[in-house]
């Protein structure tokens, strides 16, 4: 059986390299958290399909962005707030080179283009219109991302880098206002080729409202407690722009017969039978981005080896300006040995798996929470605890250490989500690291 395993898992290492290192190509990582299980009984695994953007030689290599920034001015924005923002935008827009296309939204009751989408060639005039903008009025957002959407479409390509980044403090309440018509608003700017990232700043916006935006059109979510860290998100997201290498990306993962897919943690996705497929909006150099999948495995007869799925992969090449396709198989093996089973434990795959399915549980949790049951809430969370902290003894090393971190971190929640005090912010916290675990956010 050693010899045999070895070979097996030779050649799926070999299959992986051969679909990596072609040039400017992202890579495609296949794996099983358990490439080989026990013989003789049904049981499920996790596949991970994982992809990592390729490396930009230097910054002069990256792909034009054409971005709007809509910024709250509601009278909640005010004194510090709007200092604050104005100076985050600047600094965005120093960012920004003569290729790339920006454009200034601001809203309260109603919504203004202080700069209409151009290429940034004055920055002293864009400086200026930022600069003359004054806190008032109510909070128009739907409005407003929809006129930066507008401003996106002017040069909207496929081989730019179309975003709209909003910033918001207060609650909608001019115009449509739940999160189900901003999700809404959201999916229907993804299907144009544009991304929505949301930064929420301060305790007055609706957490779920700015994560079901941004989460629709698969863009990034913030919570920003203090308006004086506003600058350093918006480099952490203009980071993320200015490095997107894959765009319109396409994962197909077919199961073979026998193989039944149970379900793909964190990410939107769809089941049909033996295939699943979803979507990712971008990808960004060096930054690994997942599909998670359980499925059910059959019983298998000891040393037999059963094709579990085979992978594809889609997408736009922002370098090459074409499409750009990858495959990949996976396989299984059975066995009657333990020890064969747990060396080949892939405790990386084991690792993400463990922690998408407590972030699954945190969301059932502030569900709970959100209900009155405080108490509830706070069991669960020490259950996902407790789980962690077992899945870590499986694993070694650092990701072991990552593991036993998240676990600590996890019962640290379930005191926190049963408190009264700043519940408000508390809350917000708990939505955007769900959000940041869920879509592997960067920041």
């Amino acid at each position: 059986m050693k010899s045999r395993l070895k070979k097996y898992l030779s050649v799926v290492v070999i299959a992986m390299t051969v679909t990596s290192v072609q040039a400017k190509q992202i890579i495609l990582k296949a794996e099983l958290a358990s490439p080989v299980i026990a013989a003789g009984m049904k049981q499920t695994t996790f596949i991970k399909v994982g992809l990592t953007g390729f490396k930009l030689d230097d910054k002069t290599d990256r792909t034009p962005a054409n971005i709007a920034i809509v910024l709250d001015k509601s009278g909640s924005m005010g004194g510090n707030k709007i200092i604050h923002a104005k100076q985050a935008a600047r600094m965005a827009v120093g960012l920004l080179n003569k290729e790339d296309i920006v454009s200034i939204v601001s809203y309260d009751n109603t919504v203004n283009v202080l700069v209409p989408a151009t290429k940034v060639t004055d920055k002293a005039s864009i400086y200026a219109a930022i600069e003359r903008m004054e806190a008032n009025g109510g909070t128009a957002l739907f409005a407003g991302v929809s006129k930066g959407a507008a401003e996106v479409r002017k040069f909207l390509s496929k081989d730019r880098i179309n975003r709209v980044i909003l910033l918001s403090d207060g609650q909608a309440n001019v115009g449509p206002s739940s999160p189900t018509e901003l999700g809404s608003l959201g999916a229907s700017l993804s299907k144009d080729g544009m991304t929505v990232t949301t930064i929420g700043l301060g305790t007055g916006y609706n957490e779920d409202l700015m994560a079901s935006l941004a989460g629709y059109s698969d863009g990034n979510h913030a919570f920003v407690k203090n308006a004086e860290d506003l600058a350093q998100v918006f480099q952490y997201e203009f980071g993320d722009v200015l490095s997107v290498v894959a765009q319109d990306v396409e994962v197909m993962i077919q199961c073979k017969e026998g193989i039944k897919p149970l379900r793909v943690l964190g990410r939107e996705a769809s089941i049909l039978g033996q295939t699943i497929k979803t979507t990712m909006s971008q990808l960004y150099s060096e930054q690994e981005k997942y599909v998670m999948i359980e499925v059910e495995v059959p019983a298998g007869k000891a040393d037999e080896q059963k094709a579990l799925a085979d992978v594809q992969i889609s997408y736009h090449n922002m370098q090459s300006k074409q499409k750009n396709q990858l495959t990949s198989t996976l396989q299984l093996a059975y066995s009657n040995s333990a020890h064969e089973i747990k060396r080949a434990l892939n405790k990386s795959v084991v690792k993400s798996a463990t922690k998408q399915i407590a972030n699954e549980t945190s969301k059932k949790a502030l569900s709970l929470r959100d209900q009155g049951q405080g108490e509830a809430a706070r069991l669960l969370l020490q259950e996902s605890s407790s789980f962690i902290s077992g899945q870590a003894a499986l694993l070694e090393g650092k990701d072991r250490r990552e593991l036993e971190i998240f676990s600590s971190e996890v019962s640290m929640d379930a005191d926190t989500i049963v408190e009264e005090k700043e519940w408000n912010a508390n809350r917000k916290n708990f939505k955007a690291k769900q959000y940041k675990l869920e879509k592997q956010q960067s920041y």
